[in-house]
């Protein structure tokens, strides 16, 4: 019974980090998805290990298929509960409210409007760009004015210039004092090197869980 709870506990270890450094390689995160890398092949081979030991059982076989399946939950949730990078949000209202624009302006949220033409009326399009552990503050915002707005929300990949260039712009910054530290032209593993240290003075600054 000891062995099957391990091998429980293992895969609800192992397979949320291999959801996070999946989910990292795509954000382009390079030091998250090398530190969930390592934890990932840590786990992996010591879980293996243990599985491998002694004599195999159906039972063992379907904990562990269990513990993958929870494992994949897990790290979904974890991965919802850290809401790394950005999201783009729509959103599209039967007519001109003022106040909601102005309140998210004021709540720090950069707001772009434009008309729009819906089938049987003219629309108010609101284009939001936000960090994602805002986005339900985002949204309880529009509900309060436009309980009836229709929103739509996806990551984007890539953004420049805009309500965020000043972030964009402390990245740039950062990227600039490094380059004169070499006066030859840096080869991969120095580009690699200041590529990282960039992303890890950004996941500093801009990197909190949701509460």
């Amino acid at each position: 019974m000891s062995k099957l709870v391990i091998i429980l506990i293992v895969q609800l270890l192992y397979v949320p980090m291999l959801s996070l450094r999946t989910i990292s390689m795509v954000k382009n995160l390079k030091v998250l998805t090398a530190t969930f890398g390592f934890l990932e092949a840590i786990i992996y081979i010591f879980g293996l290990a243990i599985v491998l030991s002694g004599e195999q059982s159906y039972l063992e076989m379907v904990v562990y298929a269990i513990g993958f399946s929870l494992g994949l939950i897990a790290g979904i949730l974890i991965e919802q509960k850290l809401s790394i990078g950005y999201s783009s949000f729509h959103v599209n209202i039967n007519h001109e409210n003022p106040v909601l624009v102005k309140e998210l302006r004021d709540k720090g949220y950069g707001v772009t409007t434009y008309a729009g033409e819906g089938r049987n009326s003219q629309r108010l399009m609101l284009d939001i760009l936000i960090k994602r552990k805002n986005e339900d503050e985002l949204v309880s915002y529009i509900l309060k004015y436009e309980p009836e707005a229709f929103i739509i929300s996806y990551e984007p990949k890539m953004f420049k210039g805009g309500y965020l260039s000043d972030i964009m712009r402390q990245r740039v910054s950062v990227l600039s004092k490094m380059k004169k530290r070499y006066t030859k032209s840096p080869n991969l593993l120095e580009k690699s090197v200041k590529e990282i240290k960039t992303e890890i003075h950004k996941l500093k600054k801009d990197w909190k869980p949701k509460k």
